[in-house]
């Protein structure tokens, strides 16, 4: 499953199902609905909660030791086959929402 986001502030952002709704979920709306909106109003506060699922994600992998780093690379999971962390799946939405708010126009998905 695919969720498309859109905003006439900028141009759509597809996810697949698992990853968007945890970022609906970040942003503080039910990720169980399949449709949904970002009300103008609501712009500010789901761009600060992106933001800071972002941080966190940063951090935790700062946090990584060099124990498992190594693991990593041993199983194939490094430099460019490593696996994409949430914290770069929220950019594109993060960017939309910023568009958003500067244009007053509301994102929507499921429609």
């Amino acid at each position: 499953m695919l969720i498309v986001f859109k905003s006439d502030a900028a141009a759509d952002v597809i996810m697949f199902g698992d990853v968007g709704k945890k970022l609906i979920a970040a942003m503080g709306k039910d990720a169980a609905d399949a449709k949904g909106i970002v009300t103008v109003e609501q712009l500010p506060e789901a761009a600060a909660r992106l933001r800071a699922l972002i941080e966190e994600e940063k951090a935790r992998a700062a946090a990584q030791t060099e124990e498992d780093e190594e693991e990593a690379r041993e199983a194939g999971r490094s430099g460019m086959a490593a696996p994409v962390n949430l914290a770069q799946r929220a950019w594109p939405l993060l960017e939309m929402l910023e568009f958003s708010i500067k244009d007053g126009v509301p994102v929507v998905w499921g429609v």
